[in-house]
């Protein structure tokens, strides 16, 4: 791999982004490989898959590429399927211990850490502690917010503890990359890197079709909406910036600490980390003409899997600009409303109201009903458990797991322009596996 990282960093491809870091010996930095400082030579060069790899043996980021903005690549190096699971869990969940994580993927903590040390080289408190300060040094670099707050925003208990890992890992102190910055309001500024090609047109115009009124806005560059987090509440506004490859993302939510978990949200729904250079290949693998493949796609999603139940609910066997009518008169009547902006209607809301003013079925409400009544009973129950559900079939069970989980190998196979779309050309739908989610919106694109 060496040679193929050798000539990615003399390029600066950006493709590669985030997939790999230089360590440059002579200076005791690692970057990403689009840094802008002059190229080392190869000598004084070491090649790291993760930045958390490279802070283990003792290099520190460095401050002008910041890898700690460097896109995510979790499907990294083809590892043991629960490391990656397990990178991911710790990732999302910083406040969560070792312990905690260990039982989420049902191993043992020795187990655990045999893996880790077997596949990166380092134990999950170590990736854990270094990632937390990557993060935190993110929200120094990008937001005014204070110390304590990026302290608890990044999973540390205290600013004291944020500061002594701090500096024993990169050098400097929260103070030094704050420098400058003065606490103004609560609007949280952030940048979300991807690896280039991601078709904004395509994303923004799928999400503006599908918009519901009062939560979420769709502009020729933006995307905004509400969102609900157990008992929190926030909005966020994003703006695709494709020559730069970064998501900017504004905040605003009623408890910092819940940022990791909002921001992990945006990536899956804006799918940041996906491998577009192999889904291209997997795409045309399976019949999609060349001179009609849309480059750059990734997967809509929504803010959870129970709003996209509600959607794929209220959207069958009508058109999506009739559905996306009901999901607004339910909103309006259902959801919590602050100045000119709603939430989208608790499970709770839904179960207990007679849906009247939707006019639909009366079978179709009662479905509605029941799948709210199970979430609330079922809160962490598979999507899959939804079959159990009278109304609710396959397609409504994958349409839940593609957007509300973005799920990456998901094929609408019974969806009528799919249908239409393999009766006009030569598809063969298993080759795209295990991105068949990405035929199905390149197919519907098609139409």
């Amino acid at each position: 791999m060496n040679a193929d990282y050798q000539q990615a960093r003399l390029t600066r491809d950006p493709r590669f982004d985030g997939t790999f870091f230089i360590a440059v010996k002579t200076t005791n930095i690692f970057c990403r490989p689009i840094c802008p400082a002059n190229t080392p030579l190869e000598k004084n060069v070491e090649y790291f898959e993760l930045a958390q790899q490279a802070m283990h043996a003792g290099y520190r980021p460095c401050l002008r590429c910041r890898p700690d903005s460097a896109p995510h690549s979790f499907a990294w190096g083809g590892v043991n399927t629960t490391v990656n699971r397990a990178m991911r869990l710790l990732r999302q969940n910083r406040e969560l211990n070792v312990q905690e994580v260990a039982e989420k993927l049902g191993i043992t903590p020795r187990y655990f850490r045999q893996l880790f040390q077997q596949h990166l080289g380092l134990s999950p408190k170590q990736y854990q502690l270094f990632d937390k300060v990557l993060f935190a040094k993110q929200l120094l670099h990008q937001n005014c917010l204070s110390i304590e707050h990026v302290a608890h925003a990044s999973g540390f208990s205290s600013a004291r503890r944020l500061q002594q890992n701090f500096k024993k890992v990169t050098g400097f102190t929260p103070q030094q990359i704050k420098q400058g910055k003065h606490q103004q309001d609560q609007l949280l500024n952030l940048k979300l890197a991807f690896r280039p090609p991601l078709n904004s047109a395509h994303m923004l115009t799928f999400l503006r079709i599908r918009a519901i009124q009062g939560i979420e806005s769709v502009t020729e560059n933006t995307y905004s909406r509400t969102f609900v987090m157990g008992t929190d509440k926030g909005w966020f506004r994003v703006s695709i910036d494709e020559v730069k490859h970064c998501l900017k993302v504004e905040i605003r939510l009623s408890k910092v600490e819940k940022l990791t978990s909002v921001l992990s949200n945006i990536e899956r729904m804006f799918d940041l980390n996906s491998d577009t250079e192999t889904i291209h290949k997997q795409l045309l693998n399976c019949g999609v003409p060349k001179n009609r493949l849309v480059t750059g796609l990734r997967i809509p999603g929504v803010w959870d899997t129970f709003e996209a139940g509600c959607r794929a609910i209220l959207g069958q066997q009508i058109s999506v600009k009739a559905a996306i009518t009901l999901l607004s008169q339910l909103t309006h009547e259902l959801g919590e409303k602050e100045g000119e902006l709603y939430y989208f209607p608790t499970a709770a809301a839904i179960a207990t109201s007679d849906l009247a003013f939707l006019k639909i079925p009366s079978s179709r409400r009662q479905t509605l009903q029941l799948f709210a009544q199970h979430i609330l009973d079922n809160p962490n129950a598979s999507v899959d458990h939804w079959l159990e559900i009278k109304g609710i079939g396959p397609w409504t069970v994958a349409y839940g797991k593609m957007r509300g989980q973005s799920s990456p190998d998901i094929w609408l196979n019974t969806d009528l322009i799919i249908k239409k779309q393999l009766a006009e050309m030569k598809i063969e739908p298993d080759l795209a596996r295990p991105w068949r989610s990405y035929l199905t919106l390149q197919l519907w694109s098609m139409s």
